[in-house]
């Protein structure tokens, strides 16, 4: 869990509250099941002062693995696919066990499938990184298979998607860290590909469609390095079609009610 790893009064934690952020989701960044996330306030001596809630969602992550099955965007979904079939079987081995544990062998504990039970049983959601529409539309056919509660992050073609995103009620956590050049220009070197310059324009428009769309979404860091840049590509992003009170409203009160703290966090209210 990550709330076994919050440093507090680290450079990042620092970086952020320095543009005005007070309180942010945070998770594990690595493999498929990356882990469960927690909900911190950035100011506070200890993790236990930090922690909002936690745990808030279990993370995953779809970069096929090197050298070593899955090594494909395949290959990621039936490991998903078959980890929520082997939770289900173990949760349903678990409650015959409780039921009736005279004369019936007790089932071995296993941490990972348990952690994954309140998952497939709707209890807590599913986040997953999810940038393409290929990427996008098979988490949509997981979580519907499964019933899951699932929120999308990164979302960067999640546009191309709205219409599923918005009859399934599933929101999106929007990165901010938006593609760009990351060389000078030099007069002898080729130009970009059309479909890059493209793809960089599109990007700072998701924002907008979703909220024609009606598609739930808030604003992420998208683990950007240099957290100035959050501030400078929501205005890029309100440049190409974003309301400016959504933007607003991205950043407090719809990632509040999206991750379920409302009722504490996103908004200046009376009481």
């Amino acid at each position: 869990m990550v709330e076994d790893v919050i440093r507090p009064g680290g450079s990042e934690i620092e970086s952020a509250r320095s543009i005005g952020i007070t309180a942010a989701l945070t998770s594990p960044r690595t493999g498929i099941w990356m882990g469960q996330s927690a909900l911190i306030n950035l100011s506070g001596d200890t993790p236990q002062q930090m922690i909002v809630r936690s745990p808030v969602a279990m993370h995953v992550g779809f970069t096929p693995l090197r050298g070593t099955y899955p090594g494909s965007l395949l290959g990621v979904f039936a490991t998903l696919r078959q980890m929520m079939l082997d939770a289900q079987r173990y949760r349903d081995s678990m409650q015959i066990y409780e039921r009736s544990p005279r004369g019936t062998r007790r089932p071995d504990t296993d941490r990972s499938l348990a952690a994954l039970v309140p998952v497939i049983e709707g209890r807590m959601p599913v986040v997953m990184l999810a940038n393409s529409e290929r990427e996008i539309s098979r988490a949509l056919d997981l979580a519907a298979e499964f019933k899951l509660r699932l929120i999308i992050a990164g979302g960067r073609e999640a546009d191309q998607v709205a219409e599923r995103l918005a009859k399934q009620n599933v929101p999106v956590l929007l990165s901010l860290n938006l593609p760009r050049r990351t060389t000078a220009a030099m007069p002898e070197a080729d130009p970009e590909p059309l479909r890059v310059l493209r793809e960089r324009v599109e990007a700072q428009q998701t924002a907008g469609k979703l909220v024609k769309a009606g598609v739930r979404f808030a604003f992420q860091s998208g683990s950007l390095t240099d957290m100035s840049d959050l501030v400078a590509n929501a205005r890029r992003v309100i440049e190409n079609g974003l309301q400016s009170a959504d933007a607003v409203r991205a950043f407090t009160i719809w990632p509040a009610q999206i991750l379920g703290v409302e009722n504490q966090l996103g908004s200046v209210e009376a009481g």
